[in-house]
């Protein structure tokens, strides 16, 4: 059964404690993490009963033997990338989360009160784990569909549920992208937008890539419901940043996704990226041009070896991105963090 702390200013558990013996070659390295459990076989998975809000997470990693740790929290997110301490060596890593219900999609299952961390990887290694209320600090917003959302279950993953990790401490992504949305309905359903808008505060960075479910969607009105987004974010005091979306992985025989299927241009005729640079423009917005990154890669990497970016092997899906497809993608998103600006350089990782 596992066993939970309840949080009052931060929960501290770390390798001084006496509620566990300390076990110098244990799997998890030295001390006991009270609020954590070991499955069989499995990761050291911890509860901290916390209510909805920002969280900073400092964690100790290492031991007596060699380890390699990364963690993820919630529906899948990806925290801390995979890291190697040698024997002996102990290190630090501290990331800030947004803990939400539902805690994944926002249609989705609830999932379990408070903040779940998972410490994987090739050889886990934790001595310790500290969970701060962190109520100022600032959240990256997302808002779009499949492709970004937090996916509950293998293989699939969205590019934002890969985000967290490419962060620090002091910015936490509150990815409020969900399955099957198009512009129209996360303007209408009242779990989407209209449940976002008054989360954000001023200086909230927030993307908005919709466009792979515009599929019946007329131009006329696709820019209509992008402009009422930017300007609600704007209405928070938010920063809207809108993203064209990533390529399906859908190969002309010259080697090029030069073809509307691969460019998202729907059934009747328009042109999702296009109109999404057009309305940037007018509305004088930052852009990030996913369409044209994600092309690049994967022309780059070619028919073949562009599968593994993607669910083709396994789901014959060449729409919805594979952890590697997503990692790389959330990292072309954050070059371009980078280079607009758009999140400090003291908060990336």
């Amino acid at each position: 059964m596992r066993r939970t702390a309840l949080l009052t200013a931060a929960v501290t558990v770390a390798a001084a404690l006496t509620a566990a013996p300390a076990h110098a070659d244990g799997p998890y390295g030295q001390g006991g993490l009270e609020h954590c459990t070991v499955t069989a076989g499995g990761p050291l998975v911890c509860h901290v009963d916390v209510a909805p809000g920002t969280y900073d997470v400092a964690v100790t990693l290492g031991g007596d033997t060699e380890g390699s740790t990364s963690v993820t929290g919630e529906t899948r997110r990806a925290l801390l990338a995979e890291t190697a301490t040698a024997a002996g060596e102990s290190v630090r890593r501290s990331f800030t989360v947004d803990v939400r219900t539902p805690e994944g999609e926002p249609t989705g299952p609830a999932g379990s009160p408070g903040l779940d961390l998972t410490f994987g990887g090739a050889a886990p290694r934790v001595t310790g784990l500290r969970v701060t209320p962190a109520p100022a600090a600032p959240r990256l917003f997302l808002i779009g569909d499949s492709t970004v959302c937090d996916q509950p279950g293998e293989p699939y993953t969205g590019w934002g549920q890969q985000l967290p990790a490419l962060l620090d401490r002091g910015i936490a992504v509150a990815n409020h992208a969900d399955s099957g949305e198009s512009t129209v309905s996360y303007l209408e359903n009242p779990a989407l937008f209209a449940t976002v808008q008054p989360l954000i505060r001023p200086g909230d960075p927030v993307l908005v890539q919709l466009a792979h479910n515009d599929k019946q969607t007329d131009a006329a009105t696709y820019r209509a419901n992008l402009t009422t987004l930017v300007e609600g974010i704007r209405d928070r005091g938010g920063r809207p940043v809108l993203v064209t979306p990533i390529v399906r992985r859908w190969f002309n025989a010259d080697g090029t996704l030069n073809n509307g299927v691969a460019l998202l241009v729907n059934g009747l005729g328009v042109d999702h990226p296009a109109e999404i640079r057009a309305l940037a423009a007018q509305l004088d917005t930052p852009l990030i041009d996913l369409t044209a990154l994600t092309k690049a890669r994967v022309e780059q990497l070619g028919p073949e070896a562009s599968k593994a970016l993607y669910l083709t092997t396994e789901k014959r899906d060449n729409t919805h991105t594979s952890v590697r497809g997503a990692t790389e993608y959330a990292t072309l998103v954050l070059g371009e963090l980078r280079a607009q600006g758009i999140v400090p350089e003291r908060l990336i990782r």
